[in-house]
């Protein structure tokens, strides 16, 4: 039976041509589509490694000033410590989570190398966004004093510099020295990859690292933000003070991501319902071609389930062509290591893509079949 329904389809291959290419290139949509979901929905299930509720980020441009910038920014930062609302703050670069911002830089330890994000902070970081350290200790200003700049890397970063090595105390790069390790930290939010991350202390002459996070007590409203922004300002003259909630930088962060891809889904439901209207009219036309066909083969003892087996067969072997076709080039991706991506999520999304062209293609040729399964063989026959 599968061996007639290939020989049947490859006869008329000509003629089912567009078909296979529409598949073909449904196919390659969905594996794109289904590849940038997959690795979405994983990377949303990781932690993001530190709480964002509650925290402001308080940007302070000095402009043309450039004088005591140091002092300026300390009686800032004391005069933002001493408000009952505020219950911590901290000093960091301008790529504070959930900003545009991004810095980062290559990183090696006994030739082992690694592209890492890098996060200049002060000692007050982790306890402001609530960031566990799982081995070792987050820097405290007494680490400075030394050779080495003391630093906080990720689980991620561990990894690739160290594998099975214990960090702490370990020197990177002949500047850095390892005295803690943290979890995960993904700045851009939830659906950002779980990359390398390092973090450094700065030293207090470092007055370009000018952005200041605020955890404010639950239920502290604008109002105070009027009152914070008036008394920086007064303190600064000629200053920018621009303060931004992390809960809506957050939902920015998550519609960079979701906008693109509810874009890539409507595009590629349109052309699905348009390779779906195709194989719905090919079919049609092709029961009313094949009415003398179908008329014999009743009257030869077929049954009506049996002709509606075949045209879903037909149809199925007509998919399989064009799958096999995009799978050779699917399958490039994973062996290529496109996108640094797992093989594993190529290979997941390419389930999927097949799942979804087979049901589409099944639903299509449902009620054609079922049309054909309808035809009275005395009708047929007397009809050719």
């Amino acid at each position: 039976m599968l061996k007639h329904l290939f020989t049947l389809i490859w006869n008329k291959k000509k003629a089912h041509a567009l078909l296979i290419v529409e598949i073909w290139a449904s196919f390659l949509v969905l594996f794109g589509l289904a590849t940038l979901i997959v690795v979405n929905v994983q990377n949303y299930t990781e932690p993001i490694g530190f709480t964002y509720e509650n925290v402001w980020a308080i940007g302070l441009k000095n402009n043309q000033d450039t004088v005591a910038l140091r002092e300026k920014l300390q009686r800032v930062t004391q005069r933002l410590k001493s408000y009952p609302d505020v219950v911590s703050v901290s000093r960091m670069s301008s790529n504070f989570p959930f900003s545009a911002n991004s810095m980062n830089n290559g990183v090696e330890y006994n030739k082992r190398k690694a592209l890492s994000d890098l996060y200049a902070t002060d000692e007050n970081f982790a306890n402001t966004l609530g960031i566990a350290v799982t081995e070792g200790h987050w820097y405290r200003s007494a680490d400075s004093v030394g050779k080495y700049s003391p630093i906080v890397i990720n689980q991620k970063l561990k990894e690739k510099l160290f594998e099975n090595e214990n960090p702490l105390g370990k020197i990177i790069d002949k500047r850095f020295k390892v005295v803690g390790v943290v979890n995960t930290f993904k700045a851009k939010g939830e659906f950002m990859s779980d990359k390398p991350a390092l973090f450094e202390l700065f030293k207090p002459d470092a007055t370009w690292n000018d952005t200041v996070l605020i955890k404010v007590k639950p239920g502290t409203d604008a109002v105070f933000e009027a009152k914070l922004v008036k008394e920086i300002a007064a303190m600064l003259t000629g200053w920018n003070v621009e303060v931004d909630y992390l809960t809506d930088s957050r939902k920015n962060q998550h519609n960079l991501v979701l906008v693109p891809i509810i874009i890539a889904l409507i595009i590629c439901s349109f052309l699905l319902i348009n390779v779906a209207l195709g194989l719905f009219g090919v079919l049609n036309l092709s029961i009313a071609k094949r009415r003398g066909e179908i008329g014999l083969r009743r009257a030869l003892g077929a049954t009506g389930s049996g002709i509606s087996t075949q045209f879903i067969g037909e149809i199925w072997v007509l998919a399989t062509f064009a799958l096999l076709i995009g799978l050779l080039f699917a399958a490039q991706f994973p062996l290529m290591n496109v996108f640094d991506l797992k093989a594993g999520t190529y290979v997941t999304a390419i389930i999927l893509a097949m799942l979804i062209i087979y049901g589409i293609v099944t639903l299509c040729a449902l009620f054609p079949s079922r049309q054909a399964a309808g035809i009275q063989p005395a009708t047929a026959l007397h009809e050719e």
